[in-house]
């Protein structure tokens, strides 16, 4: 009795301030106000509040949810520990079954590459990144120049 009342005063307030937001001439504003003012009421008409209340005030319940939690944590430390168990003797295991690991098509092909052939040596007499620079700055001019900036 005490959550249908609250639901409807809940209701009430929302389709209070809808129409003052319709007022000031916020009318899509105050239609999903509306909407969501509605809901508790459509909640307490449909039996879904008394099913919850019902269920919240129940120790019974709430001893079946401590379960529920119980039976989770068993479940992820069960988990955690044989992860544990397969990270430290995981390859040493599969070694002795005489099983062999999928191995990487090329290992090293991310490993980056430093050496000499990772950059292209700049000509002897050319130094491109000068020329770079002023080939940029002079498309810049001409788009200035055209604008009359």
């Amino acid at each position: 009795m005490l959550a249908e009342t609250i639901c409807s005063a809940v209701s009430a307030a929302g389709l209070g301030i809808a129409a003052v937001t319709a007022y000031r001439r916020r009318f899509l504003t105050a239609t999903r106000i509306a909407a969501y003012a509605l809901v508790p009421v459509g909640l307490v008409l449909t039996g879904v509040v008394e099913w919850v209340s019902g269920m919240v005030f129940k120790p019974t319940v709430w001893a079946g949810f401590g379960l529920l939690g119980l039976a989770w944590l068993l479940f992820m430390a069960t988990r955690a520990v044989e992860r544990r168990r397969l990270g430290a003797a995981g390859k040493p295991a599969r070694a002795a079954r005489g099983s062999r690991a999928p191995e990487a098509v090329a290992p090293a092909a991310s490993a980056p590459s430093f050496g000499s052939g990772a950059r292209p040596q700049p000509a002897a007499g050319k130094n491109p990144q000068a020329a770079a620079p002023a080939d940029d700055f002079s498309d810049i001019e001409a788009i200035l120049k055209k604008h009359g900036i």
